[in-house]
């Protein structure tokens, strides 16, 4: 009657997920905006590797992730060469604040080419709290991320801002690779929670969901789900815009006024006016 069956799983999908760059770039900051998950390495020896676990809600599905920061200083090359073997996605992290750093990505493309050649990378710029001291422009790095045929972001863990939407749009590009999304498109069964996302981020903009009385947990699920799901509104680059059609029913409303005053009949002039009256 005590028979226990196999533990539950609390993940349908295991991404592992590194995190590279120069230096005091904020790496460090990005896993700690991270609410959930677990803090310590499964490896006995962990120097010059920070390590968390989080799992994010993706069409649905629930996807756990095995984040990795390797340091940026030189003599921890070796170390990410050895923890780069399985990985499945990269962000490439850089500051805002610092040209230094963003110059230096190139340096660690060539070390992800040599060593994990084909795995999908992001470019993600961090501290967009701290916009006013930028010394590298968005445009500038997008085009980067463009000509490297990389997805962009900027990001701000003290704001809590697009860091999930990140980390979602990597794994929706690992999944979409490996042909993961084929397996869970045909007879998919709706579940409460799929369901009450869908409903709130039907009727609510992205921008407002910030303010609605729950969890961040839940907030963040929210943010992920109409991200993932292209609803309500896009939000890239650390831009959000609205998809709502009202801008499109303001038109229509300015061209049936347009309509009505067109088809207003002219006035004829009274009987008694003369030329010199008008």
């Amino acid at each position: 009657m005590g028979t226990q069956g196999s533990p539950v799983k609390s993940y349908d999908y295991l991404l592992k997920f590194l995190l590279v760059g120069d230096s005091d770039v904020g790496k460090g900051e990005i896993l700690e905006s991270l609410q959930d998950g677990a803090a310590e390495s499964p490896y006995a020896y962990s120097n010059g590797i920070d390590y968390k676990t989080t799992t994010i809600l993706l069409d649905g599905r629930r996807v756990k992730l095995e984040l990795w920061d390797t340091s940026g200083q030189g003599r921890f090359c070796t170390i990410f060469r050895s923890y780069s073997r399985g990985a499945q996605g990269i962000l490439l992290v850089y500051d805002i604040t610092n040209r230094w750093s963003f110059d230096g990505i190139d340096r660690w493309i060539k070390e992800i080419d040599e060593h994990a050649p084909g795995v999908p990378r992001i470019l993600v710029g961090n501290r967009l709290h701290l916009a006013f001291k930028r010394q590298v422009p968005t445009e500038q790095a997008r085009a980067y991320a463009e000509k490297n045929c990389m997805t962009f972001f900027e990001v701000s863990p003290l704001c809590n801002f697009n860091v999930i939407e990140s980390f979602t749009e990597l794994s929706r590009i690992v999944l979409m690779r490996h042909g993961m999304e084929k397996i869970w498109r045909p007879n998919r069964v709706f579940s409460l929670q799929d369901l009450c996302c869908r409903a709130i981020v039907s009727c609510t903009p992205v921008h407002l969901i910030d303010k609605l009385p729950l969890p961040v947990t839940i907030k963040s699920h929210l943010k992920s789900f109409s991200m993932a799901n292209g609803m309500n509104a896009v939000m890239m680059h650390g831009r959000s815009y609205s998809l709502a059609s009202g801008a499109g029913g303001s038109g229509s409303k300015g061209n049936s006024l347009k309509r009505s005053k067109s088809i207003r009949p002219p006035q004829s002039p009274p009987q008694n006016c003369s030329r010199s009256n008008c």
